[in-house]
């Protein structure tokens, strides 16, 4: 009863709420794993956009004013991760705060002696828990000019990964999944990929994903979409895994033809 209900009202919003054909079609273009994706999986892409648009809040802030396109770049990008799932993994916050470039997170840290010390840090981007994405427009408008490198996608995959609690590199799993195929592919490549940083050892993954599980998931989650061979070629067993957890297959899809508008 409750799926009926949720399909008919997410028909009528889908009616009342179409994208601009021109606008859709520049954005499907901005980014490779857009460009690769089939006919099919662009109208779900759409469809997800438009949900997604209407269930959230796209704010600007300092100073920044948003162009209609700026919100369905974002979407497009935050919805390849649930292409196969489904916008309810969105759930429980709903706004989205877009700086024009890099903001100043302010927070406290306590030290080893119990000693309170404000922080103030430059970041390209943050996910609250139950609370907003928060991302600098000058960093999710790239088309790909840094190989692996997508601030969306990363503060969206954090995003995921809080769905049980605190971001822990453990996201919840799919029925089927293993959670202990999940915790010895990650482990394993973690700890290895934190000795190659260590060695100082040259990765196609951004050394950022050895400061902690959380960031590492985050991190792979930017490359399994951005540079998904370089995934499969230096952690296989762990590619295997995103896969399955996305239940998409990124190398595959840009090996292929990219399909027709």
């Amino acid at each position: 009863m409750f799926e009926a209900f949720r399909h008919w009202r997410r028909e009528r919003i889908l009616k009342r709420s179409p994208l601009d054909a021109k606008t859709w079609r520049s954005v499907l273009d901005r980014y490779p794993f857009t460009r690769a994706l089939s006919a099919e999986e662009r109208a779900r892409l759409r469809d997800l956009v438009a949900l997604f648009l209407h269930e959230k809040s796209v704010v600007a802030a300092g100073g920044l004013v948003l162009s209609d396109e700026m919100p369905i770049c974002i979407a497009a990008q935050a919805c390849m991760l649930i292409l196969a799932l489904d916008l309810d993994y969105y759930r429980g916050w709903a706004e989205v705060i877009v700086y024009p470039d890099e903001f100043v997170a302010e927070y406290e840290e306590v030290d080893e002696d119990g000693i309170v010390h404000q922080i103030k840090e430059p970041m390209t981007g943050e996910s609250w828990l139950a609370g907003p994405v928060i991302l600098s427009w000058a960093d999710a408008k790239l088309r790909g000019i840094e190989q692996g490198y997508n601030v969306v996608i990363h503060e969206f995959a954090h995003k995921l990964d809080m769905l049980n609690g605190d971001a822990n590199g453990f996201p919840p799993l799919h029925a089927g999944m293993d959670r202990g195929e999940w915790s010895r592919a990650f482990g394993s490549a973690y700890e290895g990929f934190r000795d190659r940083v260590a060695r100082r050892e040259a990765t196609a993954i951004d050394p950022y994903a050895a400061e902690s599980p959380a960031e590492f998931f985050a991190v792979l989650s930017e490359a399994f979409f951005e540079t998904p061979g370089a995934v499969l070629a230096e952690y296989g067993e762990l590619y295997r895994q995103l896969a399955a957890f996305y239940r998409q297959d990124p190398a595959a899809r840009l090996a292929e033809p990219a399909a027709g508008t």
